[in-house]
């Protein structure tokens, strides 16, 4: 009777290893399981006789060799690198110090650091790929490239030009101007100086904030020095590492190639970041798996590359022209409504979509346009809060009269061949960029500040502390009796002559030239320079 037992048990056993010895065949003829889970890949225990129910085998745990296997990463090139290391600290200093400000100066300078992100981007791609033709059909690839860069200049300029009233405009202003310095990688020939120049753009309006919060708000004075020095790194960067622009790599791949490759790679970095799964329980292994259904399938969306055989980008544009005269029978003519430029209300809310507009081409002009080629603009006269705005005026027949509070500032610009009568004591007077304006206020309770004028005359009617004039050509100033003590600072200007009223009531005005030339030299005994004022005897 026990030989019968035992006979079954031998014959259950027997069974039982076919059954798993068909089952391990199953599993190793289907699709190849994913070898991130690892419990998945645990062959089945095959039972060898009784004991093995009672010691069960514990689970290895996985080994550096069954982890997912990747490629090497390429290292990256020593320009990108020390690209990375310069917006690490120049770039993060600046963010950071807009983050104490807040508000639209922190908004606008996350999208200043988006900028230089998408310029690494592109600084990246060059190392590897071929120069595209922008002559030929490679202009829309390298528009495509520069694209992000000039999204970045755009939402920047945006936030500027929709915030006009804000009480940071000088500050929007100062990185509007200054965010232009992107654009150095289009350029070809010693692009340093487009950062340089950049720099320049960007100091008229910060050196005015440095002006207004000096010993009033040192947060102020931090960040405009952390934007300062963005300028400044970058420019020793383009120096040391692109003297004669990018370079390109003439064995690369296409351009268009390197760019999908970069994307493409983002995905199997994002499946190795996936956590690993949880250990198994401490109490033993547990039970095997049922046999795996079939591996999900991995959908990836790819764009149809475009099989249109109409010509793209500066192509397109080639082709229109080529047609003569009948390239402008297509077109309507824009009403004044519909012109952006006329209508800031249309900038700040409405969207064109990519696929019907051109971008702007973030390639700077080396040199500024005449005053003859720009676009006029119309003239302007607003009150908005406690600042005046006069500008664009031209030949204006009457004098401008604004009647002005203690409190108002005003800013003149771009005035040319005008006459400005302020009545009543104001604040303060700015005055840019003009050409034969003559100013007349009666008083003053700080300053009036000309910078970048020829031919300026002022008239003080009633009393003014300080007028400053930077970057003058020419000027004639006349003072009251109550302005004789007023206190005048000049740097580099010339031409400049102070009319200081006579004795007696009928004696004419007495033309005071102030000095534009200065004499230095070293005194042994003094053990400094000695500044003298040159005078000509005639």
């Amino acid at each position: 009777m026990a030989q019968n037992n035992m006979h079954n048990l031998v014959t259950i056993i027997k069974r039982l290893e076919a059954a798993t010895t068909r089952l391990e065949d199953i599993a190793s003829s289907t699709i190849e399981l994913p070898q991130a889970v690892p419990a998945l890949n645990a062959t089945l225990a095959t039972p060898s006789g009784p004991s093995s129910t009672a010691s069960p085998t514990p689970q290895q745990p996985a080994s550096a060799s069954s982890a997912p296997k990747q490629a090497p990463q390429e290292p990256l090139p020593e320009s990108v690198e020390e690209f990375d290391a310069f917006v690490g600290q120049a770039v993060d200093k600046y963010v950071k110090a807009s983050k104490k400000l807040g508000g639209l100066i922190e908004e606008q300078a996350s999208k200043v650091l988006q900028g230089f992100k998408q310029q690494r981007r592109f600084i990246l791609i060059s190392t590897k790929a071929k120069k595209p033709d922008i002559t030929g059909s490679d202009m829309v690839v390298y528009q495509e490239l520069l694209k992000p860069i000039n999204e970045a200049l755009m939402a920047v300029n945006s936030i500027k030009e929709s915030n006009r009233g804000s009480p940071v405009f000088s500050q929007l202003s100062a990185v509007a101007e200054g965010i232009m310095v992107l654009a150095w990688v289009t350029v070809d020939n010693k692009p340093f100086k487009h950062v340089e120049e950049s720099l320049g753009s960007a100091q008229f309006f910060g050196n005015r904030v440095l002006k207004d919060h000096k010993d009033k708000d040192a947060d102020q004075v931090e960040w405009v020095q952390a934007f300062y020095q963005v300028f400044r790194d970058l420019a020793e960067y383009v120096k040391q590492y692109f003297p004669n622009g990018i370079p390109w790599n003439s064995k690369g791949l296409p351009a268009a190639e390197v760019a999908k490759s970069l994307e493409s790679a983002l995905a199997p970095a994002a499946a190795a970041a996936a956590p690993p799964p949880p250990p198994p329980p401490a109490g033993g292994a547990p039970p095997p798996p049922p046999p795996p259904g079939p591996p999900p399938v991995l959908q990836i969306k790819e764009q149809p590359a475009s099989s249109s055989s109409k010509p793209d980008g500066m192509g397109a544009v080639f082709s229109e022209l080529n047609k003569g005269e009948s390239v402008t029978k297509g077109l309507r003519k824009v009403d004044k409504s519909e012109m952006t430029h006329k209508n800031p209300s249309l900038r700040a809310s409405s969207t064109v979509s990519d696929s019907s507009a051109r971008g702007k081409s973030p390639a700077p002009g080396k040199k500024p346009k005449p005053e003859s080629m720009r676009v006029k603009k119309p003239p302007k006269k607003e009150l908005d809060g406690n600042k005046w705005t006069i500008e664009n005026f031209e030949k204006h027949p009457e004098p401008i009269e604004i009647d002005a509070e203690m409190s108002h500032s005003i800013l003149i610009s771009r005035c040319n061949q005008t006459t400005v009568i302020v009545r009543g004591k104001a604040n303060a007077v700015t005055v840019e960029n003009t050409q034969r304006l003559s100013l007349v206020v009666d008083s003053l309770v700080s300053t009036v500040d000309v910078v970048k004028s020829a031919n300026f005359a002022l008239q003080v009617m009633g009393t003014l502390p300080t007028i400053l004039l930077d970057q003058l050509d020419g000027a004639q100033v006349y003072l009251s009796k109550e302005s004789a003590s007023t206190r005048v600072f000049s740097s580099k200007s010339a031409g400049i002559n102070v009319n200081v009223p006579g004795a007696g009531e009928d004696d004419d005005y007495k033309e005071i030239p102030l000095p534009s030339q200065i004499c230095s030299y070293y005194d042994e005994q003094k053990g400094d320079m000695v500044n003298e004022i040159v005078d000509h005897a005639g």
